[in-house]
């Protein structure tokens, strides 16, 4: 076993040389550094942001212009036939469409739903807030399925999600994006 010589006595003195085991103090030191190494990073997450100020309006008296809330486009595949484009803005119900549930086969594993793509498309078009180059913010969409839904049902709504695309600038490049951001919410 590993051990520190500490020198032993001279000229009939006792003998003072010790055997220090160092295996099980570097095996203890390991695991203080890797205690402190996780601790140290759960001590980052439990942080909360907090200051001192308070929403609300500056002055008091100065009545605030109310906030217009974003269209959120909602789509709602619990049934078996169709699927429900909802536009809410905020818990408000701007417009609801519905749209059959017809699968294309693209190969023997994957398929789409064109129809759901081709009307997504044309609701943005027609309703949807962020389409300008210099916004860089996407619109909000939220897919809303029952837990028993395939993930292969999943996957294609989130691709007929994503069909609409739009053009934005980044510092003098144009870069093509997906017009919505896709939220998932199984009920």
């Amino acid at each position: 076993m590993a051990g520190i010589d500490v020198g032993g006595g001279h000229g009939g003195k006792r003998s003072v040389n010790q055997e220090i085991p160092l295996i099980p103090f570097i095996d203890f030191l390991l695991c203080l550094v890797s205690f402190l190494l996780m601790t140290a990073v759960w001590t980052q997450m439990s942080r909360i942001n907090a200051d001192a100020r308070v929403p609300g309006p500056p002055d008091p008296d100065k009545e605030l212009d109310e906030q217009k809330k974003d269209l959120t486009l909602h789509v709602e595949m619990r049934g078996e036939e169709k699927f429900q484009l909802v536009w809410k803005e905020g818990n408000t119900v701007r417009d609801t469409v519905d749209v059959q549930r017809k699968q294309a086969r693209l190969s023997d594993e994957d398929f789409s739903y064109p129809d759901l793509s081709a009307e997504i498309t044309k609701q943005w078009q027609s309703q949807g807030s962020h389409r300008a180059d210099s916004d860089l913010k996407r619109d909000q969409a939220v897919l809303h399925t029952d837990n028993t839904t395939k993930f292969e049902d999943i996957i294609a709504v989130i691709d007929a999600i994503y069909a609409p695309q739009r053009t934005i600038k980044l510092g003098g490049a144009e870069e093509t994006i997906p017009a919505f951001n896709v939220t998932f919410a199984v009920d």
